[in-house]
């Protein structure tokens, strides 16, 4: 889930902002809005969202005066405003896009969307690095069933499923164990260590896919012979991490 901070000092534009994001299925959330820079400053900091929707002329500044407040700016950017005459500025400071007021829905849809697929693909190509990193380092993790609790070794774990607000775990030697936690909190904890969340409903071990089958808008094979989908905007990061390990 990538977090949007928007900052603009005119309400209507926020509104706007907000009710086209809403529209969005792109796996998004609005971290918060601000009107001013030291309204988006402190919204920033507190909030750390990944990508930020930036007015550039504000009552107290501009949107580059607040960048220039951050020593290291971890977050992208896409400027939102009325005067074209920013634009060079504006991609100095290395602004995933460039948006004009007033901005048609379609337009900035577009854009978003854009937006959300070069961050994924670089949070998967961090966690694809450090997967590589941790490659020599024995992991468990510990599995809380209804009647036991479990030590399982990470490369034990062939693939998970979402079951509701519970993940189910297949595992070698076909056992399974229903957990009561979302696959959002396993994504977060495993995706470091070789698991890739390959479908809103499916986090897979990379060391337990036999092969990659185009058929049927294309699926995995697991070891355990089970299919699992892999949606269409992660179709491209898992090709990447397929080279890498060829």
């Amino acid at each position: 889930m990538l977090r949007i901070a928007i900052i603009d000092d005119e309400q209507k534009a926020r509104d706007t902002i907000r009710n086209i994001l809403h529209l969005s299925q792109a796996g998004i959330e609005i971290a918060g809005e601000a009107a001013n820079v030291e309204e988006g400053y402190q919204l920033i900091v507190h909030e750390k969202p990944n990508l930020v929707l930036l007015d550039i002329d504000m009552p107290d500044g501009t949107g580059f005066d607040l960048l220039k407040r951050f020593s290291s700016v971890n977050f992208k950017v896409i400027f939102i405003t009325a005067y074209e005459a920013f634009a060079v500025k504006a991609f100095k400071f290395s602004a995933l896009d460039y948006i004009l007021k007033p901005f048609q829905t379609e337009e900035l849809l577009s854009t978003i969307h854009k937006a959300v697929e070069t961050i994924e693909n670089e949070i998967s190509e961090l966690k694809f690095k450090t997967f590589l990193s941790n490659l020599d380092k024995l992991k468990k993790i510990v599995l809380r069933t209804a009647e036991s609790i479990h030590i399982v070794n990470l490369n034990d774990i062939i693939r998970l499923e979402a079951d509701v607000n519970y993940t189910r775990f297949f595992l070698v030697d076909n056992k399974k164990l229903l957990v009561s936690k979302s696959l959002k909190e396993y994504d977060e904890m495993l995706c470091e260590t070789g698991f890739f969340r390959a479908h809103q409903s499916h986090l897979v071990n990379l060391d337990h896919i036999q092969r990659f089958d185009k058929t049927e808008g294309g699926h995995l094979v697991m070891d355990d012979d089970s299919q699992v989908p892999v949606s269409s905007r992660k179709r491209e990061t898992l090709f990447k991490i397929f080279e890498r390990l060829g």
